[in-house]
């Protein structure tokens, strides 16, 4: 009998396709592209902040230059923001530089702000206890005082140790970085004592503790790093609130001072001129509230594309 034909050899069977793996701030960054206000956002602030750095050096105007001949002269080709009504600057050239020390006061006063607050917040709520209780009693104290008047006797008391000393303007604008900062930490030092009493239970700290780790290495290499999102976040939505409250002083006459110039100096020169030269506090006032939405929208967007609970795509 013929022999009975074998079977075809089994298929090899299909070789498994290997998931990628991906991390939380990919999983953040994909979020964040696809909130178009955020992209926004963080698109006209870069264009605002290399206008404010690199426009002035590329402009053929000067904000030294006063030709008389061109005061007050309304927005044109030639002077896109018009003119001002004091030596005939170009109003362009001295709402960018404005705007660097604008930008200069909400990066620094922020940084302040972020360091105080910080750390303050990440001893209460490590060490706990009668510690945390008084610490954090402080804070509702200090969150008791009006802020807008608090900043302001601060301002005027380092202002009269400014004149009385005869110290250099920068001084003066450091002063106003260290008072806005002074006043600033208070909400993200309890942002951050809420994220550390929760952090400080994990398993990875108590191995650190164990360890042997003191507790300033465990606060700042361990747990501090997992606080990150929230600080962010938060940092972004400081930066706008610091902005407009160094807008408000120099409005008052207690922020910058001349020869410098900053939006909230250009705001108060533009409001008393209004009625005869509305472009020099429309101009100024456009570019700030721009700045502004710009940076509530990229603060709002990393809020939800840090947000641990959102789903992922």
């Amino acid at each position: 009998m013929p022999a009975a034909p074998s079977a075809p050899p089994a298929a090899a069977p299909a070789p498994l396709a290997i998931e990628r793996g991906t991390s939380l701030s990919r999983d953040a960054w994909h979020r964040l592209r696809k909130n178009k206000l955020a992209v926004f956002g963080m698109v006209s602030l870069a264009i605002i902040t290399l206008a404010c750095v690199f426009g002035p050096m590329i402009s053929p105007y000067s904000i030294s230059e006063m030709p008389f001949e061109n005061v007050g002269e309304p927005p044109s080709w030639k002077h896109w923001f018009g003119t001002d009504d004091n030596g005939g600057r170009d109003l362009l050239v001295r709402v960018l530089v404005g705007g660097r020390l604008s930008l200069a006061v909400g990066l620094c006063a922020t940084f302040v702000a972020l360091t105080i607050g910080v750390t303050y917040g990440a001893i209460a709520g490590y060490v706990g206890g009668k510690v945390d209780a008084l610490m954090m009693r402080i804070v509702d104290i200090i969150y008791a005082l009006p802020f807008t008047i608090f900043v302001i006797l601060l301002m005027v008391f380092t202002r009269t140790l400014t004149i009385k000393y005869n110290l250099p303007a920068s001084f003066d604008l450091l002063l106003i970085f260290a008072a806005i900062g002074a006043v600033e930490w208070l909400t993200m030092a309890r942002i951050v004592r809420g994220q550390v009493m929760s952090i400080k239970k994990m398993e990875y700290v108590e191995a650190a503790r164990s360890l042997g780790y003191g507790p300033a290495r465990i606060i700042f290499r361990h747990i501090l790093p997992n606080t990150l999102g929230p600080i962010i976040v938060y940092t972004t939505l400081t930066i706008p609130s610091v902005m407009l409250l160094e807008a408000f002083l120099s409005y008052l006459g207690l922020g910058v001072q001349a020869p410098m110039s900053s939006w909230g100096v250009l705001l108060n020169d533009g409001q008393q001129k209004l009625e005869e030269f509305p472009w020099l506090l429309l101009f100024p006032a456009g570019m700030f509230s721009w700045t502004l939405f710009s940076l509530n929208f990229l603060g709002d967007g990393l809020r939800d594309a840090l947000d641990v609970r959102s789903s992922k795509d």
